[in-house]
């Protein structure tokens, strides 16, 4: 009925659809119908800032854009009409407005009192008798969704994902790689503008359940997303190493709380999971399931490195490189290392990279953000080890990578050790440029019951010392109230470290939090000696 009406607006394949939408059952619905046409299906969350949103949405030109009009977080109800309406209003290709209420009732008729031009409600365009969805048929990389890149350096980029590779590739990972099966419930907490959603929803493939979890995974107190993912029988349940650890310094013991009977692998994106944090997950919630550590990003809109069922889990590392890449590490000799640090590349195609990106005709955007530093080799930009058992351990963005004295040194090693102590609620480790060299600058978010004083400096050091090595020690280590994160939850590293270095810091809006910078600034007088 969806798909029907929206050819009734006049969608015809390689339109554009947008979704300002909030992770419930419409936006699945709406991208389905879209791309069952062949239109390119492109999602943010409502969370996001209006530039932001306009910086994305304004290169895209959509023609419709689904949006819901109100969200909840952390108990709280948000309106978003009136940023909708300046959405409208910036956008000019945007012909009708599909308006999603918090709750949908797809029984009755909702009276429009938006004061939004050329909207109308989602259960308008279920009103007709079409029964059969018509699927359009295309070339195998006719585009299907338009990703964007983070945007914490100048305007995002728009990446242009295939059809028959996104597939393809879902298909495998899920299939195989996570063994999802038709009588599986899968969950992964995430939102409509991150990757994960997108890769989430191909687990219809497989003929699986997906539970949906819109809102705070931690409200009304941390057990909530894992009481509701027990209650729904989740047997594959995706969450983040942050998730993880707070779970853990709340003191959590889930095996005694929860059945889990269903649960059979949890997976974690967004940053690297710790050795600790596999301990923890295998002694506190179940001894016996998958515990699967899983890279990629949204460039490929899959995985690089992630999980196998027929193999050992060792702690700390990714299980195996994915089927069909040729994922390596190279030195900086551009040797293929094992057993050392290197960068992540991959030196064949595969099915899932980008067809193109938009505005980028000549294709030098393109070439730029993945072939310019090795021609012909993907370069992905993280730091990487590839172990003797064929795992891969991840020690954050190379782009990010620390380089005192000349020693490249993963910025996850240092959280890995400081954010298992129970005194530190977050952190984020720049280095800033000092005497012709590079220094390294620690800032942490500590627990309420804690403060920072010397002797914590001194521990905190000295478990960085024993724990890593004594180069990864931070010469200075000062608090804040908060550190800056994209809206995916990711630590913005090279946003502080620009700011610490006075360099110019870009589009602000691509941040959850941008306020929080403020308090990197507040402190650059105590980084001048």
């Amino acid at each position: 009925k969806l798909s029907y009406s929206l050819k009734e607006f006049g969608i015809k394949a390689g339109d554009r659809v947008a979704g300002f939408v909030s992770n419930t059952p419409e936006p699945i619905i709406a991208m389905l119908a879209a791309t069952s046409i062949g239109a390119v299906w492109s999602s943010c969350s409502p969370d996001f800032g209006f530039q932001g949103v306009l910086d994305r949405f304004g290169q895209i030109e959509p023609e419709i854009i689904f949006a819901v009009e109100e969200y909840s977080y952390n108990g709280k109800i948000i309106d978003c009409r009136a940023k909708i309406k300046k959405i409208v209003d910036n956008v000019p290709s945007i012909k009708k407005v599909i308006l999603i209420p918090r709750i949908t009732d797809f029984s009755s008729k909702q009276k429009n009192e938006s004061g939004i031009v050329n909207s109308l409600y989602f259960n308008d365009l279920l009103n007709n008798t079409s029964s059969n969805i018509e699927f359009n048929q295309l070339p195998f990389n006719h585009p299907v969704y338009i990703m964007y890149s983070s945007g914490t350096t100048g305007v995002p980029k728009c990446i242009v994902h295939g059809a028959g590779g996104t597939l393809l590739q879902h298909f495998k990972e899920l299939s195989l790689h996570t063994n999802l099966r038709r009588e599986d419930t899968i969950t992964y907490f995430t939102t409509c503008g991150w990757m994960m959603w997108n890769w989430l929803v191909s687990s219809l493939m497989a003929g699986a359940s997906i539970f949906l979890y819109e809102g705070s995974p931690v409200y009304p107190d941390i057990k909530s997303f894992w009481k509701r993912s027990d209650e729904e029988k989740v047997s594959i349940f995706g969450t983040s190493p942050k998730f993880l650890q707070l779970s853990e310094t709340s003191n959590l013991n889930l095996k005694k709380e929860f059945n889990f009977s269903n649960l059979r692998s949890i997976l974690s994106t967004g940053s690297p999971l710790s050795e600790e944090n596999f301990n923890w997950v295998y002694k506190n919630i179940k001894d016996d399931l998958q515990l699967s550590s899983i890279s990629g990003g949204t460039d490929i809109i899959s995985c690089f490195m992630l999980g196998n069922p027929i193999l050992p889990v060792y702690p700390g590392e990714i299980q195996c490189r994915g089927l069909g890449m040729k994922v390596e590490a190279l030195n900086e000799s551009g040797k293929s290392v094992i057993e050392e640090k290197g960068e992540l590349v991959c030196t064949a195609p595969f099915p899932s990279m980008p067809v193109f990106f938009w505005n980028d005709p000549e294709g030098k955007k393109y070439k730029a953000a993945y072939f310019d530093d090795y021609p012909g080799v993907w370069k992905h930009g993280d730091f990487i080890k590839i172990t003797e058992n064929d795992g891969v351990v991840v020690f954050g963005r190379s782009d990010a990578t620390l380089n005192p004295g000349g020693v490249r040194i993963g910025t996850a090693e240092i959280y890995r050790v400081v954010e298992s102590m129970e005194e530190i609620a977050d952190s984020i480790v720049i280095g800033q440029k000092w005497n012709n060299d590079i220094r390294i600058i620690l800032f942490v978010v500590i627990n309420q019951k804690y403060t920072l004083n010397d002797d914590l400096i001194k521990k905190i050091k000295q478990n960085v010392k024993t724990t890593a090595s004594p180069r990864h020690v931070p010469v200075k280590v000062l608090a804040v109230k908060g550190i800056p994160h994209t809206i995916n939850g990711k630590k913005v590293e090279v946003a502080v470290t620009r700011l610490i270095n006075n360099e110019k810091v870009e589009n602000t809006d691509a941040l959850a939090n941008p306020e929080s910078l403020q308090y990197f600034k507040d402190l650059l007088p105590l980084l001048s000696d």
